[in-house]
């Protein structure tokens, strides 16, 4: 009897002596309380032990019964030490401050400043939308696609466009959210700004290599934009007035410290220029966004937030033709803890996009409709285990609506492509784990579902893509079913060295039908039908990370491999407006590899970085290139970028931004012959030739007025192309008309010297 009562205490001191608690709560900024993405906590005594806070600032530390000091710490913000003695789970809200030291607001990430270490992805790029500011871009506009351009891996899709390709991706293979809602055209005026205004933006997140198992849709890249939320402290404003545009960011609480909104928008003048013409004064030309976000604290354990993006282009010439387009997306979020360890996320997310073209320059004036809408609904769990072990479980389910094209004119209304209609589901689970102090893993699955719904019309095509059969019924006409595993690992030699790995396999149900690099508005988006298939794609990727000098310097050599299923292209000689557009399209493979390198420097007053890429990505479809492998049209081989930034003072800064890249991949003529007097010209190899090399170099400055207690501003000058380099957008082939025999290629350059000025402000 005596011995079992020993024993009996003796696991009970065991089991008090090893009895742990939670403390959890939120970190935020404490003059905006605006939530902190990725702000860390750990124990000062031993900064191994700690967690990152989610994107909803919420954090979930778990310790044994203790006193401790516990260190709070964000980039750009005063560490702040907190002392707990810990006897219970707790809840613990955390406000932190700015840090007026200038080189704080320099730091390039938003995490902390070993994180590439650290973290298990690979692949991932975080913007600082202050960094964003600083750097000088075509027209003065902070663009922050155009940033995004700057990295490894990333590659503009043309002279001056706010496109983007990926790992040797397409445009369209990129997955753009804000908020959690997909854009589908995420430009403004033909591509030249993009539809994001940086004022509103609190958050980016770039990820190009293995994304994590709550993102699916694309096989090339995640863009993952959060707006502000707004400040619940006090009201302020902020804005710009800029050669071609202005914008003005307005936002405050609307019960302090529990509930806020924001407002902000923006708006070009060009139109009012062309007014003091009389050759130009009946024409458009002009574009509008507004961002707004609302959200209320009901308690500690419950928050509601609204959101959403309105925006739209213009373009009008002499009341005889029009097309405008848009997007506008809206996000209502709702948030709840259940316990200090399980969160829950559930959204309602809607997303359009059209655009609508006006010919009334004839006896029977019409009009054409495009359309892509979702509806879609998104709940996850996300559930910390403890420091080292992270689940997250959720479902996705978006009904697609498509209208390729649909002509309207006094009579009747008839439809020039298909309408098609999908419902797109999936299951996921992630779990990120420290296995010791070496290996971290994260791994992840997708269970994707597609469904073809019917309603419409579908075709079966035979070997000459011909129609041979239509199918209209009420069932769906064909469900596609795919497994997305992914996978990460992270050795982590110390605190400067890592090597990482990751495999991912990603699905992709919507595509883009375009003929160049380039985006037009008027693209086709198509869904998958019973010919058109899934876009699979498959990567592996390798990569080495190492800080210098306490974190000043990064540097980073990334290089992957992706294989792609099911890729499209047009074949030889399509009619890009016939009905049916199955009709005119091939499917094969592709391949992309490369090896990108970047070495950043983070502290002091000179920063920036410098990326290199070395890449290929080609397509093997049977029916072009006698199915012989071929360049895909966003084939680079090399892409370099060199970004500075100096402050010359605390309120002058310079900048400075050089880009070389290799001309795109483009299908020229290699000969002509004659036919009744018109000359055809003769096309064999497809993307057989290249566009002559980019060049460019922008200068910046910002000056910053002397600061006063309820005011800043600053003048922010830029020149973009400052040596005048003609660098080609489009070639053209014509008959010399001196010899009928000769071909003469002509180069079309857009910009030359442009120059900006905007006055920043903010009160």
């Amino acid at each position: 009897m005596k011995y079992k009562l020993f024993i009996l205490l003796l696991f009970a001191n065991v089991s008090l002596f090893a009895q742990s608690f939670t403390i959890s709560g939120y970190i935020s900024d404490k003059k905006t309380g605006e939530t902190l993405i990725g702000a860390t906590v750990s124990n000062k005594a031993n900064k191994q032990i700690g967690v990152s806070a989610n994107t909803y600032g919420f954090y979930s530390l778990k310790l044994p019964k203790g006193n401790y000091e516990l260190l709070f710490s964000y980039i750009g913000y005063q560490e702040q030490t907190i002392k707990v003695n810990l006897t219970e789970s707790k809840k613990l809200n955390v406000t932190m401050n700015e840090n007026n030291v200038q080189l704080g607001e320099i730091v390039i990430s938003a995490n902390r400043e070993n994180n590439r270490i650290t973290q298990t992805q690979m692949g991932i790029e975080k913007l600082n939308v202050i960094t964003i500011s600083k750097l000088p871009v075509l027209f003065g506009e902070k663009d922050i696609l155009k940033t995004m351009q700057l990295l490894p891996g990333v590659k503009a899709a043309g002279e001056g466009q706010s496109g983007f390709t990926v790992r040797g991706g397409s445009i369209d293979q990129n997955l753009i959210l804000l908020d959690d809602a997909p854009v589908y055209n995420a430009s403004h005026l033909l591509g030249f700004f993009s539809t994001f205004n940086s004022d509103a933006i609190k958050d980016v997140t770039l990820y190009k290599g293995t994304a994590p198992a709550q993102f699916g849709g694309r096989i090339s890249s995640v863009v993952d934009l959060k707006m502000n939320d707004g400040n619940n402290q006090g009201f302020g404003a902020n804005g710009s007035i800029g050669l071609i545009s202005s914008k003005l960011n307005i936002e405050g609480p609307i019960q302090k410290g529990k509930s806020s909104f924001l407002i902000s928008g923006r708006r070009t003048y060009a139109d009012l220029f062309l007014k003091l013409s009389d050759q130009f004064k009946d024409n458009q030309l002009y574009f509008y966004d507004l961002n707004t976000k609302f959200n209320y604290r009901f308690s500690d354990k419950d928050q509601l937030f609204v959101s959403g993006y309105f925006g739209r282009d213009v373009l009008g010439l002499n009341n005889r033709f029009a097309i405008d387009w848009g997007n506008s997306t809206a996000t209502i979020r709702y948030n709840h803890l259940f316990n200090d360890r399980l969160f829950l996320n559930t959204s309602l997310i809607y997303s359009n996009y059209d655009y609508n073209i006006n010919l009334t320059n004839n006896a029977n004036p019409f009009s054409i409709l495009s359309r892509v809408r979702d509806w879609n609904i998104k709940q996850e769990l996300q559930y910390f285990s403890n420091n080292k072990n992270e689940w997250r479980f959720g479902y996705n389910v978006i009904y697609h609506s498509v209208i390729p094209g649909k002509i309207t004119d006094a009579v009747s209304t008839e439809n020039l492509y298909d309408l098609r209609n999908g419902l797109e589901s999936a299951l996921y689970a992630s779990n990120e784990r420290q296995i010791n102090e070496k290996i971290k893993i994260s791994f992840g699955l997708r269970l994707s579902d597609f469904a073809v719904l019917g309603g419409s019309n579908y075709y079966v095509l035979d070997n000459n893509h011909n129609i041979t059969d239509t199918i209209n019924q009420s069932n769906p006409v064909k469900n596609y079913i795919n497994l997305e595993p992914r996978f990460s690992v992270n050795y982590i030699f110390d605190n400067s060295n890592s090597l990482k790995a990751a495999y991912s396999r990603n699905t992709q149900n919507l595509h883009l039908i375009n003929n160049s690099v380039t985006t037009s508005p008027t693209d086709k988006w198509v869904m998958n039908t019973n010919i058109i298939k899934p876009e699979i794609g498959d990567q592996i990727s390798l990569g080495y990370f190492r800080n210098f000098k306490d974190n000043t310097y990064e540097m980073s050599i990334e290089t992957y491999y992706k294989w792609m299923q099911n890729q499209i292209d047009y074949r030889d000689a399509a009619d890009e407006r016939n009905r049916v557009i199955e009709t005119q399209l091939l499917y094969g493979k592709g391949r992309a590899y490369g090896i990108e390198f970047l070495l950043k420097k983070n502290k002091g007053k000179l920063t920036g970085w410098i990326g290199y890429t070395l890449s290929r990505t080609e397509k093997e479809i049977e029916g072009i290139n006698n199915n012989d492998w071929y360049p895909s049209r966003q084939d680079r081989t090399h892409d370099i970028s060199i970004v500075l930034m100096y402050d010359i003072s605390k309120r002058l800064n310079v900048s400075a931004v050089w880009v070389y890249q290799t001309g795109n991949a483009v299908t020229f003529p290699s000969g002509k012959y004659e036919v009744a007097g018109q000359t055809i010209w003769l096309y064999t190899e497809r993307n057989a030739y290249r566009m002559p090399d980019y060049h460019r170099l922008d200068l910046g400055l910002t000056y910053k007025f002397k600061e006063k207690k309820h005011f800043n501003s600053e003048l922010a000058f830029g020149l973009y192309n400052a040596y005048g380099r003609e660098n080609a957008y489009l070639i053209s082939f014509d008959q010399s008309e001196s010899d009928p025999n000769k071909t003469v290629a002509k180069q079309t350059s857009l910009f030359r010297w442009v120059p900006s000025i905007s006055w920043n402000f903010k009160f």
